[in-house]
């Protein structure tokens, strides 16, 4: 039996693009013939009846798989350090041998450790997710050691051709490079809340409802979307779920607007009735810190037309395709996002046309089965 070993930075409790995907691979691996472990670093978290705490060095099983989790000190520019990770990862990779490495990056400090085994056997995968661009002292800092890792990796996989042509690093690594588009959760959604969702069309009779989820953080661009409502008038309503660290400045800048409400954290059943509900779904990110956009994706699958900025480089240009899937705008233009918003309320045909076609992409693209084809394909190379 192949023997797979993941190094990633967190992994469930704690949620996010890259925590998913985390998991995508070893449900992706642990329906064919592999062994596999994970190993990360603990953070506090608590959900679905798991708790996690920072400092502790634990070992979990999820999923039915052991998750190594190393205690955290301190974080430092978003990088978790620990004082037990190098000894963990040893451990780990003494005694159970792997035969393959996936290395979630970016993990500078992860990273540090593992190049100390570059000359073992092991092949490597290197996910990469995102280049290093909000800390860029760091990311000069670790230029060397992502050469190394680039150099060292048996193949790359990136989540879109769109981040593999602007990463100033996959580029010029691109023939060992091969897509595997994140994917969503479809089982998150098997239980539709359709009275809540009635309930949301009702309050809204003769409104185009649209619907934005996400972190509040700079990079999320939801300034942009409460400046683009100062341009609609009181037929749409713009639903904001999340939270996060701009929550009070986005709420003071939208507080004379009626057709803006902020829902908080929702759970996945108000996920679900919003998704259903709405008309547009808002995805209003302005950075390459957005290196896909599963939340995008989600939305699509429920066959809605999306509206989103131009972010070169990124992968959420890849995942809703302008005239086909919704519509793009230019970077920050909160008012060319508003009139997109107008065209789209505007055209019911359009609409159901963006939306169709939205749905049909999430399903042959963006969906656990593909992700495990295409997974399964990309370690059939290896062997080969």
């Amino acid at each position: 039996m192949t023997k797979v070993l993941q190094i990633t930075n967190h992994f469930f409790p704690n949620i996010g693009g890259i925590e998913q995907t985390s998991r995508d691979i070893v449900n992706g691996l642990s329906r064919k013939d592999f062994e596999i472990k994970t190993i990360c670093f603990n953070e506090t978290a608590e959900r679905d009846g798991l708790s996690c705490r920072r400092r502790e060095t634990v070992r979990d099983i999820i999923d039915g798989k052991e998750i190594i989790r190393c205690g955290c000190i301190a974080k430092v520019a978003s990088q978790a350090i620990s004082l037990t990770f190098s000894r963990e990862l040893r451990r780990v990779i003494q005694e159970y041998e792997p035969d393959i490495v996936i290395f979630n990056y970016p993990n500078p400090f992860a990273a540090h450790y593992l190049l100390k085994y570059r000359k073992r056997s092991f092949k490597l995968i290197l996910w990469w997710h995102l280049d290093i661009t909000r800390q860029k002292i760091l990311g000069k800092l670790f230029h060397r050691q992502n050469i190394r890792l680039l150099e060292r990796a048996d193949v790359i996989a990136a989540t879109s051709p769109n981040y593999v042509d602007g990463s100033p690093y996959l580029s010029k690594f691109r023939d060992k490079c091969r897509i595997i588009p994140s994917c969503i959760n479809t089982k998150r959604f098997s239980s539709a809340d359709i009275e809540k969702a009635e309930l949301i069309r009702q309050e809204n009779i003769g409104k185009t409802i649209c619907f934005g989820i996400g972190r509040h953080v700079p990079y999320k661009g939801y300034k942009y979307l409460i400046d683009a409502a100062k341009y609609l008038d009181e037929s749409f309503k713009i639903y904001i779920g999340g939270s996060g660290p701009l929550t009070d400045e986005l709420k003071e800048q939208a507080k004379e607007l009626t057709n803006v409400v902020f829902l908080g954290r929702i759970s996945d059943s108000e996920l679900t009735a919003y998704l259903t509900a709405c008309d547009i779904f808002c995805f209003p990110s302005v950075t390459k810190n957005e290196a896909f956009g599963l939340a995008l994706a989600e939305g699509m699958y429920f066959g809605k037309p999306a509206v989103t900025f131009t972010i070169p480089g990124s992968g959420v240009n890849y995942v809703n395709l302008d005239g086909v899937t919704g519509i793009e705008c230019p970077n920050g233009d909160s008012k060319a996002y508003a009139e997109a918003l107008k065209k789209l309320a505007s055209d019911p045909e359009l609409r159901g046309k963006y939306g169709k076609a939205a749905r049909q992409r999430v399903l042959e693209n963006f969906t656990e089965d593909i992700f495990e084809k295409n997974l399964m394909k990309l370690i059939g190379e290896l062997d080969g």
